[in-house]
């Protein structure tokens, strides 16, 4: 008797597991369109001097909070390495050319300390995996 009730809950088990498996394989994702900016060594990096570097970080930082509170940047942080890629900024804006007007703003690039690249990125919405 214990044998049998075992088998059926192993086998409902199953059942319900596969049905699972099933329901979120035909699940249809919608990916939302946000805006990857990868920022790079500019081409006046190395020529700043150390009084004017910290104005420019600061105004930098700066930037990334007025951009962060008004909603549009959604992650934003450094590289840990002392390569050319130098940190990411995640836009939730309709389009490259707001991404662009954004950035226009930021000490940093407008001194050549840091240069970027735009990629248009897709994920589910928040980005995140569920």
């Amino acid at each position: 008797m214990f044998k049998n009730l075992l088998l059926t809950f192993f086998l409902l088990t199953c059942v319900n597991a596969f049905a699972q498996q099933e329901e979120n394989e035909n699940k249809e994702f919608k990916l939302k369109q946000y805006y990857f900016v990868m920022l790079v060594r500019g081409q006046n990096a190395n020529a700043i001097d150390s009084l004017s570097l910290v104005k420019i970080q600061e105004g930098h930082m700066a930037n990334i909070n007025k951009m962060a509170e008004s909603g549009k940047l959604q992650i934003a942080g450094p590289f840990g390495d002392d390569g050319n890629w130098r940190g990411i900024f995640i836009f939730d804006v309709a389009t490259e050319e707001e991404v662009k007007e954004l950035l226009k703003d930021d000490p940093a690039i407008q001194s050549g300390r840091l240069a970027y690249e735009i990629h248009p990125w897709w994920t589910l919405p928040g980005g995140c995996l569920k």
